[in-house]
C-alpha cells in the first residue's frame, strides 16, 4: 500500500487494525497497529488512539505483558483523554484472571461436519423409521348441561351500574358547573 503522506497510510492501517480487531483477526490486528504506530507521532491524538487499540490487541492476541507495558506507557501520555483510556485499561488488564471450572463452561459442538452427521443421522432414522398410524382426532368436549349453570342474577353488576351512572352524572354535573 503506497499512498502519498505517511499519515494518511498510518490512518488506512490503523482503520485497518481495526476492523481487523472488531472481527476477532487479533493477530492481523497487532501486524496493521504496529506498522501504524510506526508511521505517526506517538505523542500525538492519532498516535495515542492507534497505541491504545494495539494494547488491546494484544491482550487479544494474548501478548498480555506487552499490552500492560504498552498501557503503562500510555498512562504518561501528553493528551488527557489518551492518560485517561490508558489507565482505564490498565487497571482491567492487572485486574486477576478469574478461575473456570470446567462445569461452569458450555462445550459448543463443531459445525464444521454438520453435513456429514446430517447424513448419519438421516440414515440411521431412515432404517429404524417405522410406519406410523395415522393419529386419531381429539374427543370433543362434552356439551355443557346448562340446568346445572347458575343463571341468577348477580346483584353486584346492579352496584357497579349505579356506580358507573353515580360517576357519569357527577362529570356532567362538574362540566356544567365548572
Amino acid at each position: 500500500m503506497s499512498t502519498d503522506n505517511p499519515n494518511q497510510e498510518a490512518t488506512a492501517q490503523y482503520k485497518a487494525g481495526r476492523a481487523a480487531f472488531e472481527r476477532g483477526h487479533y493477530r492481523k490486528a497487532v501486524q496493521c497497529l504496529e506498522y501504524a504506530v510506526g508511521m505517526v507521532e506517538p505523542r500525538s491524538s492519532l498516535g495515542g488512539d492507534v497505541q491504545l487499540w494495539l494494547a488491546m490487541a494484544y491482550e487479544a492476541a494474548d501478548y498480555r505483558t506487552e499490552g500492560i507495558a504498552l498501557c503503562e506507557q500510555l498512562s504518561r501520555h501528553p493528551h488527557d483523554e489518551t492518560r485517561r483510556q490508558a489507565s482505564r485499561l490498565l487497571y482491567i488488564l492487572k485486574a486477576p484472571q478469574l478461575k473456570t471450572s470446567p462445569e461452569w463452561l458450555s462445550k459448543i459442538p463443531d459445525l464444521g461436519n454438520l453435513e456429514e452427521s446430517n447424513r448419519q443421522i438421516k440414515g440411521a432414522y431412515e432404517a429404524t423409521a417405522n410406519p406410523r398410524s395415522p393419529r386419531s382426532r381429539p374427543a370433543e368436549p362434552e356439551p355443557i348441561d346448562l340446568s346445572q349453570v347458575n343463571t341468577k342474577d348477580n346483584g353486584f353488576v346492579w352496584v357497579g351500574l349505579g356506580g358507573i351512572g353515580l360517576l357519569v352524572g357527577w362529570f356532567i354535573w362538574a362540566g356544567i358547573m365548572g
